[in-house]
Parts: C-alpha cells; structure tokens; sequence
C-alpha cells in the first residue's frame, strides 16, 4: 500500500503541470540566493534595535513581491511593446545569470547586484528596505531576467494553473528569504562567513549550468532546431 502510494506520489510530482514550477523554484531560488542575505542583512544593521531589523525585513520583502509581481504580469507584454522577442531575451537572461553564478563560485561581491558605491551609499541610509535589500539584492536583474524568462511563456488567463503554482514558487522563496532575514544573527553565528560562500559557491555551480541550459535553449529556439 506505502509502495503504491509513493508511486502515486512520485508520479504526480514529475507530472508536466508540476514539473515547471519545481525547475522554476530551483532556479529562483540558486538566483535570489536567500543564504547570502544574511551576512549583508546583519552587516548593514549592526548594533540596530530588534525592532528596527524587523520592519526592514518585512518591508524589504513586501516591496520585492510587489517588482517581482509587476514584472510577472507586465514583463511579457512589456518586451512585446519593446520589440525584444523571448529568445532573445533568453539569450540575454542566460549570459547575465551566467556571470552572477561566476562571482558566487569565486565569493566575489557580485557587481550584477550592486556596485561598489551603491555598497557604501546603503550603508549610510537609514532605510536599507527597498534599497539594497528590496533592490538590487532580492528583486535585483539576475531575479527579474529569471522571472521574464520563465513567466514570459505563460499567460495568466490561459495557463491560470501553471501561473499561480509558479507564483506560489516565488512566496516560498520570499518566505525563505524573510526567515533568513528575521534570524540572520543566530544564522550568523552559526554558518559564519565562510560557511555562506561554501553555500554560495555551490548554488553558483548548478546556477551556471542553469545559464548555459538558457542561451542553448535561445540559440536552438531562434535558428528553429528541434
């Protein structure tokens, strides 16, 4: 009875319907990389109030579900306005995800997320939500490329099952980032610097392959080979 069940089970969830959404988690996930959010979120609030972290945390998310939401629902429709067709765009989206998973393999400060002296300007901020938490770090290019690329395809009337399980794809992300966010201090003690870079480094290897898996599709789909 259990091995039928786990048949079921396992049938069910390599099903064509779920089978996206779960390579979308994957994927949004490596490129959000909510691991990484502690050092910084710990980093820019030193010595600030409980209070303080809390708020900042959850509007930090709350902004990047709004961004990633608009370009979720207008993205597609924005590149049609633009005249920039899907594969090119895919193309475009692999090579940039390409370099983010180089710097997370060699734990360099990712310039596809933000420069140097946007660094040294958020530090000075009093609000760190929306800037750098929100953007560029949360909702940064390397997320919003991520979520042209796979909701661009799908329209909300037409495939409402497939947009709503990616969309819950995205909350559990947020979610996973908001947690990592609300502990980032015990986290810190606990997986330090060099532990976050191991991760990082590991996420940025399944990443790349993800990236060239994304221009191979590009390429393939504009020249018209199966």
């Amino acid at each position: 009875m259990l091995r039928f069940a786990f048949r079921a089970f396992k049938k069910n969830l390599m099903s064509p319907m779920l089978e996206q959404p779960l390579k979308f988690f994957v994927v949004f996930f490596v490129v959000v990389e909510p691991i990484s959010l502690i050092p910084l979120f710990t980093g820019l609030t030193t010595g600030a109030a409980a209070q303080y972290k809390r708020r900042m945390a959850f509007k930090a998310v709350s902004v990047a579900a709004a961004i990633l939401l608009l370009f979720a629902v207008g993205g597609a429709a924005f590149l049609k306005v633009m005249g920039i067709s899907l594969e090119a765009f895919r193309i475009f989206g692999g090579l940039l995800l390409f370099l983010l998973a180089l710097e997370m393999v060699f734990a360099r400060q990712s310039g596809a997320r933000t420069s140097s002296d946007e660094a040294a300007e958020a530090k000075q901020r009093a609000d760190i939500s929306v800037f750098p938490l929100a953007f560029p770090f949360i909702a940064g290019p390397g997320a919003l490329a991520t979520i042209l690329l796979w909701f661009g395809p799908v329209h909300p009337s037409a495939n409402t099952g497939l947009f709503i399980l990616m969309s819950i794809a995205v909350a559990l992300v947020l979610a996973i980032a908001l947690v990592c966010l609300l502990l980032a201090d015990p986290l810190m003690r606990v997986i330090g610097v060099t532990g976050a870079n191991v991760a990082s480094r590991l996420l940025g290897v399944i990443l790349g392959a993800l990236a060239v898996q994304f221009v191979l599709d590009g390429l393939r789909q504009s020249f018209g080979v199966s």
